[in-house]
Parts: C-alpha cells; sequence; structure tokens
C-alpha cells in the first residue's frame, strides 16, 4: 500500500465490509473507530475523520475538544480476527482547522524526528529493529479494592506447578526459573501458538524471522525484522495487537508487563538502531567494534540521557521491578561489544551493513513511537555534539566487585526519579520542535497519576513486613 487508490482498490478487490481507523494515545494504546466500507472514498483519505479527543486521556479538554484523525494508506493491512471483513489503517491526528500535526500525538512526533534527523545531514534514514518479549498465562486475577490488594497469575506450564493436581494429570515438563533458554517441547508447551502469531503475522504483511521460549517462566519473544521508525512503530503495535488477541483464541492471556511475576527474569524490548546515508551505513567504521565516530558519539548521547530517556523507554511503576540487579537487567550506563551486561550493546556482525547499536534498558510497554523517537534523539544529540561515552566495559558488569560498580552510573531505579530526570533534561528533545514542552508536560501529568496511584496504595508485603510490628 502506498497511495489511498491502493487502500480502495484493496478493499474493492478483498470486499471489505469496514475499515478500522486506529490510532495510538499518549500511553501507547492503539484506539479505533470503525467505519462502513462504503464511507471510505478519496475525499475521506484528503479530508480526515473528526472526533472527540477530550475521551482520551491526555490529550486536549472538553472546550478544545475536537481533533482529526488523518489516514496513511501506507499503514492499510487486512485485519485477521474479525468475524467481517475488515481493512485496518493507521492515522496521524491533527487539529481540524490548521491541519498541523497535533503537538501531543506519538505517531506524529516519530514523523518529525524521522524529518529532523534528515535535516540534520546525518543520516536519510533511521532503522529500528525491536525485540519484545511477553508472558502468556491461563488464568489472571488482581484486586485493588478499599480494603483487599493483590493479584494472582497462573499457567499448566509455569515453574511453580510442578506438583500441582490436575484432573488430566501432570506431565512434569517445565521450564524452571531462569530454565527457559531454550528447550524443546515438551518443556517448551508454546510452540504452536507461537508459530501461529507468526504466521498471523507474516499473513498481515509483517516482516517476522522467528519465534522462541524466553529465559523465565511463561516468556516468550517473537522476531520483528528491522525498518524505518514510525513504520516500525506500527509494525510493533500490530505485533502487541496479534499476541494478545492470538494468545485469547487460545483461552490464554498475553501479557507486556516488564515484571508480572517476582524472582524470574522480566521482560524487555532490546532496541536495534542505525542510521544510513546514501545508501551507506553510517555506524560503520573502523573504530572500537568496527563503529565509526558517528556510531560511538550515537552511544555517547545514548548514555548521557539515559535517565531522561527512561520516562519513555521505561514508562510504568513496574518497569523499574525489571530494572534491578540479577536477573540479567541491563541497569549499568555502560557500552560493550557482545557483552550484554550493559544497558548498551554493539552487537556482533560480519558486515558493515549490519552494524548496530542496541539499547537494552527498554520495555515493551514503552509508547512505540516516543521510545524510539526520543531514542533517535538522544543518539543525535551525541553526534551533533560529539559526546564521547568513554571506554568499553569488556567485564562483565554483573559480577564486577562493589568498589568498581560504584564509579559506574546507572539509569534510573523508579518511574518517580524518571520523571524528575525528564524534568531535568529535555532540550534534546525539543530540537528541531520534535517533542515540545507542552508534550511532555502532558505526558508527565498522566505518569504521575500512575506514580502516587502505586505510592500511595498499601502492598501486600508491606503487611507481611510490618502488620505485626
Amino acid at each position: 500500500m502506498q497511495t489511498a487508490e491502493d487502500v480502495l482498490a484493496l478493499i474493492r478487490d478483498e470486499e471489505v465490509e469496514y475499515v478500522d481507523l486506529r490510532f495510538t494515545d499518549p500511553r501507547g494504546k492503539l484506539q479505533h473507530v470503525t467505519m462502513m466500507a462504503n464511507q471510505i472514498d478519496e475525499d475521506f483519505f484528503e479530508d480526515g475523520f473528526m472526533f472527540d479527543g477530550s475521551s482520551i486521556a491526555g490529550w486536549k479538554s472538553i472546550e478544545v475538544s475536537d481533533m482529526k484523525m488523518m489516514l496513511d494508506p501506507r499503514s492499510a493491512y487486512l485485519d485477521p480476527f474479525y468475524a467481517e471483513r475488515t481493512a485496518c489503517v493507521h492515522c496521524c491526528v491533527v487539529e481540524p482547522d490548521t491541519g498541523e500535526p497535533y503537538l501531543r500525538d506519538p505517531r506524529s512526533t516519530a514523523e518529525k524526528a524521522e524529518m529532523f534527523l534528515k535535516s540534520t545531514g546525518i543520516g536519510d534514514v533511521a532503522y529500528f529493529g525491536p525485540e519484545a518479549e511477553f508472558f502468556l498465562f491461563d488464568d489472571v486475577r488482581f484486586s485493588n479494592a478499599i480494603n483487599k490488594v493483590g493479584y494472582e497469575v497462573d499457567a499448566l506450564d509455569a515453574s511453580w506447578n510442578t506438583d500441582s493436581e490436575y484432573s488430566m494429570g501432570n506431565t512434569g515438563h517445565r521450564p524452571g526459573v531462569k530454565g527457559g533458554y531454550f528447550p524443546v517441547n515438551p518443556v517448551d508447551a508454546g510452540q504452536d501458538i507461537r508459530s501461529e502469531m507468526l504466521s498471523t503475522m507474516k499473513l498481515m504483511g509483517m516482516n517476522v524471522d522467528k519465534h522462541h521460549h524466553e529465559v523465565a517462566s511463561c516468556q516468550h519473544e517473537l522476531g520483528l525484522i528491522f525498518s524505518s521508525l514510525t513504520d516500525q512503530g506500527d509494525q510493533l503495535q500490530k505485533y502487541k495487537y496479534v499476541v494478545q488477541n492470538v494468545a485469547h483464541s487460545y483461552g490464554k492471556s498475553a501479557t507486556f508487563m516488564p515484571k508480572p511475576i517476582a524472582g524470574d527474569n522480566g521482560t524487555g524490548m532490546h532496541v536495534n538502531m542505525s542510521i544510513w546515508k546514501d545508501g551507506s551505513p553510517v555506524f560503520a567504521g573502523n573504530k572500537y567494534a568496527d563503529l565509526s565516530d558517528e556510531g560511538l558519539w550515537f552511544i555517547g548521547g545514548i548514555l548521557k540521557h539515559a535517565k531522561a530517556l527512561n520516562a519513555f523507554t521505561n514508562p510504568t511503576t513496574n518497569s523499574y521491578k525489571r530494572l534491578i540487579p540479577g536477573f540479567e537487567a541491563p541497569v549499568l550506563r555502560a557500552y560493550s561489544a557482545r557483552n550484554r551486561s550493559g544497558c548498551v550493546r554493539i552487537p556482533w556482525t560480519e558486515s558493515p551493513k549490519a552494524k548496530r547499536v542496541e539499547a537494552r534498558f527498554p520495555d515493551p510497554l514503552a509508547n512505540p513511537y516516543l521510545c524510539f523517537a526520543s531514542l533517535l534523539m538522544a543518539g543525535l544529540d551525541g553526534i551533533r555534539n560529539k559526546v564521547d561515552p568513554g571506554e568499553a566495559m569488556d567485564k562483565n558488569l554483573y559480577d564486577l566487585p562493589p568498589e568498581e560498580l560504584e564509579g559506574i552510573p546507572t539509569v534510573c531505579s523508579s518511574l518517580r526519579e524518571a520523571l524528575e530526570s525528564l524534568n531535568e533534561d529535555s532540550d534534546f528533545l525539543v530540537a528541531g520542535d520534535v517533542f515540545n514542552k507542552d508534550q511532555i508536560e502532558g505526558y508527565c501529568e498522566l505518569k504521575w497519576e500512575e506514580v502516587f496511584a502505586f505510592e500511595h496504595t498499601p502492598h501486600p508485603v508491606e503487611f507481611e513486613m510490618y502488620y505485626s510490628a
């Protein structure tokens, strides 16, 4: 799909009955409205669709609530889950009176980041390759009542069910704690559901390559091949949509929470990044790990702004239950070739064309458009200001003695700290009007609500520690 005419031809050829208009809210959740297909014509693409922005958390107030969705025909695809034949189109949100991008629209921010890259002369295109993990459970229950707070998750293949009694018997084949990488079936019970997820993505035109069980019990990952920034934001939204809906069709529940269970590895989203100019990889060179100066400076920008980035790359209170030492979590602001213990890694490659930088601290609850755009802006700030990333750390950082660890800075340890860091360090984001102060303030207001809800609610662990004190 490239043009409105292409989408209209798809509607005709596939006998599409409905068109789903989709956009992403500030927190990163897909929203949608469904139109009868006979209402969609070239004028509809030109004029857009009006809706009430005051009902979207973190957007407009009711006295200025009118907003407009503008369809991007390049994003069109057929939805495999609806009973009626439905085409989906991702949209950017604009001001209805001026047609200018709405300042708080995440997808528009991603597009502006791509335009800013071109304006700097550093590159023509930035490629992003996220590795989003997730958990699959069979039963999920939680309560946040005034007198009862708690949760419980369960799955037949969970490590804690080796002694559970089932009417059909207990086979005993399960990955242990931190033992899920990569046993075959029957220990890995997720083969068929992951294969269906991947096949569904391929059917939708997505570029995918692999799937496997991850380290933690009930944890999985599918391979999403790299693409340009905004397009990859669309792809990751589709990725989450497919994972959750295929799981639902199996009677299972998928979650992208970074830490839904204690005592086992959390869920991350390593983000691979590269910049190209005139058909050549900007990060390929003859410096450390065959990086160019630009590649090292890009890392310098990521490390310099890591704490502010955390507000977008690790945007939940639960994110910081993953970013703790001891569970392969990349908490130290250091970089290395191949070594996975720092928050930035340079993966080994045989070809300069595959030369890239991997940020290991993001997690999949990040709004993909804001996550990718903020990472790019931090890296570009590093290149523009020639930020030295310092010496690489090729040691296993998990095993360093305390006296050596003291000299290595860390990422944030809480969402509160991340929001405070963003408040102090946001100038790199507003360069070229990619992000803007109003957008950042509105986003932070939403996130402060989450911080206060978390901090003001008694936790079951507190009863264990303090009730009888």
